[in-house]
């Protein structure tokens, strides 16, 4: 039973973290190297990517649809390439309706290995080869170098938040547990403890009353 208990806790931990992990805000920087639309093709993938657009086309049962993507590289030389879609008011909620003017932006700041343009370039989301998935670009801003140090005040506001919520329902369940659940346990305990009580009584009690009809046959 213990093993079942910890084993619900990681699976809940694990499901938390990979949560917000794809859901938090991170920002790499990076240069970027061009920007381009492709068409994609959508099949179990598609929960990685926004809804799709009016104009998507069905094909042998995936959807089709036009994707701008952002090619960039980051200060190690390695390429790191997002897509760019508009999020709408639906989950997570960035409420980004600005695709095309990002997308826009993001051509006027391209630049090349030997003169590069640093850029802050926020993103949520994960790149997976396998899976055919790419972080969703949010925003993009110039800096001033690879080195600069980007503080995430949302994420550290939001964890803080979640941490407080997270302490608030543990205080109002350690609260209830004390005042309802420990009285009916301990209540519980003390019946159980009477009820035992009795049967050592009754059991002695026949164990007696049995001795004397032993006593009373073996005299006879």
């Amino acid at each position: 039973m213990r093993y079942i208990k910890w084993g619900l806790i990681a699976a809940v931990l694990l499901t938390v973290t990979g949560f917000l992990h794809y859901t938090l805000p991170r920002t790499n920087i990076v240069y970027i190297t061009g920007v381009e639309i492709k068409l994609e093709q959508f099949g179990e993938n598609s929960i990685f990517w926004a809804s799709p657009d009016t104009g998507a086309s069905l094909q042998g049962g995936l959807v089709q649809r036009d994707i701008r993507f952002i090619d960039t590289t980051k200060s190690n030389g390695k390429p790191r390439v997002y897509r760019n879609e508009d999020t709408g008011w639906g989950w997570p909620p960035y409420f980004k309706l600005d695709s095309s003017n990002l997308q826009a932006q993001a051509r006027d700041l391209t630049s090349g290995r030997d003169n590069p343009q640093w850029v802050a370039l926020k993103s949520y989301g994960w790149r997976s080869e396998f899976l055919s998935i790419y972080p969703n670009a949010v925003s993009v801003k110039p800096v001033d170098g690879p080195d600069v140090r980007i503080i995430p005040w949302v994420n550290i506001i939001i964890l803080i938040l979640l941490a407080l919520l997270v302490f608030w329902i543990w205080r109002i369940f350690a609260r209830f547990k004390e005042r309802r659940i420990d009285p009916m346990l301990e209540e519980a305990a003390v019946t159980l403890d009477e009820l035992d009580d009795k049967a050592d009584a009754a059991a002695n009690k026949a164990k007696g009353f049995f001795s004397r009809i032993g006593d009373k046959f073996s005299r006879k």
